[in-house]
């Protein structure tokens, strides 16, 4: 598009000064690269390192493959996890106790933990739920409560100390907040309400509302880590949950672990006596009718509201209905409502221990096992807890373990990416072998690869981020750029290289390297250019803050880190590379072959 707007030469039109003003804007001063300000400084700066690799080129191939392998050990040590945190603004509690708890027992514990969240001064409002709609999507009972939090703008959060809090000065602390926050992080707060809502019988999980919904879409488990227990009998799935549950808090990073007690329910067992209901002409259903509606309720007319429709149940005072005893005085009509006669002299009135919910998935009974996992990354937590439960856990046979969570997430995506990465790379490799139409020359330029694997790794090391799928499709772009500006490198050495052998100038050693020497240090202004361009689009990211700028930061890291690694090994490396296959490859031998000129000649 630039040259559509500009011009070689000078404009001539009238008047003249328009013709010169124009002329100064669209045209301007055209310099060649020895006088050109910007080429003539990294010309100054490249050249003596551009001489000293070609002088010590075997030390600097070596140097190179040392600090690759150097990286190897880095990247064994960065975590792994499905996807970067995205931070939503707002909350989610999840705590779990055991089955058969009250509803009164389970309003009061709500209004206990809400009045403790609400003491944070970074909440704006908080809202808890227990029990479920009448939906089959939400089949959540008493012990399994939902608590959304939502929190103020961040800058409204309390100040912790940082590295600038002394010295900086006001109008500076917008700017180095970006790099490092003095506002207490979301972990920080998490950690603290945490600690806070430590009640007995209680465990505790967090995570965010839309993040927790697509989870439990997906796999069902609401916490970050889930283990699923498949067997045949749900008395012992009950015990190896429990089992695993005393194993794994000894795990590092384990915040809470709850396995489900699927035994642990109540119920209201009436067991009529029919004889009973025979003497006093009683039919079962109407036993039945009179026990539903008396205790659980019947809707008799709808209440219109404006706009809103209320069902009015009717039903016996809590006080009538809380404890067996009540219960057996419930009175049932009999002879068409002329006597009412007790429950409990009609039925056998008591308390049934069962499953409060059976799971069944794969066409097996399913225990569930919680994990909330805080600090450390997903992928070595579950190796380490794998190793933890398989040494202290036995399962007999015909039971078995799922890991499921962000683990299984992550374990699919591993099985995609086994595949999508070998396909890119022959990609790459097919599209620089119809480009250049040399295998070594495409070998040359796939060496961009590991140099920039060193300062991706590098980086991601230093920033503390774990290896995510934000992570691996920043290191696919990656390996687009690396061959692009390998390609560029290699463009330029051999220009200069094919101009040198035209002119006849290839006559030893010495003028092949100041061949190359023309061809990498007198285009050095291009090449910086082209990397330039590319930092300027891809460091405002991760200057960026807010909605899924974790994310993006994790997809524009490694390609920051390995641009930078990847443009220093090749102004110092492909010379060196280059010089090693020309002359012993192709020129030492032509020179060998080449007649010699007789003397005086």
């Amino acid at each position: 598009m630039g040259l559509l707007f500009t011009h070689m030469e000078n404009y001539t039109f009238r008047p003249r000064w328009l013709a010169r003003l124009t002329s100064a804007v669209l045209v301007g001063t055209i310099h060649s690269e020895e006088t050109h300000p910007i080429s003539r400084l990294l010309i100054r700066v490249y050249e003596p390192v551009c001489a000293w690799s070609l002088r010590w080129k075997w030390l600097v191939l070596a140097g190179a493959v040392a600090i690759v392998a150097l990286t190897v050990p880095v990247f064994g040590r960065l975590g792994s996890e499905f996807m970067p945190p995205l931070d939503e603004g707002t909350l989610l509690f999840m705590p779990s106790t055991l089955p058969g708890i009250s509803v009164t027992e389970a309003q009061r514990l709500l209004q206990t933990q809400d009045r403790i969240i609400k003491q944070f001064p970074e909440v704006q409002s908080v809202l808890g739920k227990a029990g479920r709609a009448e939906t089959s999507t939400d089949p959540a009972p008493f012990s399994m409560a939902e608590t959304v939090i939502v929190l103020k703008p961040h800058d409204q959060w309390r100040p912790v100390d940082t590295w600038y809090t002394d010295w900086a000065p006001r109008w500076l602390e917008p700017s180095l907040r970006r790099v490092t926050s003095d506002r207490l992080s979301t972990d920080q707060l998490i950690q603290q309400m945490n600690d806070a809502l430590k009640l007995p019988g209680v465990s505790n999980a967090w995570t965010m509302p839309i993040k927790a919904r697509i989870d439990m879409l997906t796999t069902g488990v609401r916490t970050p880590v889930g283990i699923k227990i498949y067997g045949a009998n749900i008395k012992e799935i009950e015990r190896i949950g429990t089992e695993i549950e005393r194993v794994i808090p000894s795990a590092a990073g384990t915040r809470s672990a709850f396995a489900e007690r699927t035994s642990g329910g109540f119920f209201v067992d009436f067991n009529w006596k029919r004889e009973e209901l025979a003497r006093y002409g009683l039919s079962m259903d109407d036993a039945q009718m009179v026990v539903m509606s008396a205790i659980g309720g019947d809707t008799v007319t709808t209440t219109v509201e404006g706009r809103e429709r209320y069902g009015v149940n009717v039903r016996y005072f809590r006080d009538y209905r809380s404890n067996l005893d009540q219960l057996r005085r419930v009175m049932v009509p009999v002879m068409d409502g002329k006597m009412q006669i007790p429950v409990g002299q009609l039925a056998e009135v008591r308390l049934v221990p069962g499953p409060a919910m059976l799971r069944n998935e794969n066409g097996m009974l399913t225990g569930y096992v919680y994990v909330d996992v805080a600090g450390r990354d997903i992928g070595s937590y579950v190796t380490e807890a794998k190793r933890m439960i398989s040494e202290r856990v036995t399962l007999p046979a015909g039971y078995s373990l799922a890991w499921s969570g962000q683990y299984e997430a992550m374990e699919r995506v591993r099985a995609r990416l086994n595949i999508v990465l070998p396909i890119t790379l022959m990609l790459v490799l097919m599209l620089l072998f119809l480009n250049t139409r040399s295998l070594v020359k495409t070998a040359i330029i796939m060496l961009a690869v590991p140099f920039s694997a060193v300062g991706a790794i590098w980086l991601l090391y230093a920033l503390g981020y774990n290896m995510s799928v934000g992570v691996w499709v920043g290191l696919i772009a990656l390996m687009g750029v690396d061959a692009e500006t390998g390609v560029f490198m290699l463009l330029y050495l051999d220009i200069a290289y094919d101009e040198a052998r035209r002119e006849g100038r290839l006559r030893s050693a010495g003028d092949l390297r100041d061949a190359i020497m023309h061809g990498a240090v007198k285009r050095i202004r291009p090449k910086f250019m082209t990397v330039a361009v590319m930092f300027m689009g891809l460091v405002p990211i991760m200057w960026s803050v807010g909605a899924g700028a974790d994310v993006m930061k994790r997809i524009a890291a490694p390609m920051i880190g390995g641009i930078f690694t990847s443009f220093i090994l090749e102004l110092i490396v492909y010379p060196a590379v280059y010089e090693i296959w020309k002359w012993h490859f192709g020129l030492k031998h032509e020179l060998a072959l080449a007649p010699v000129p007789p003397e005086g000649a």
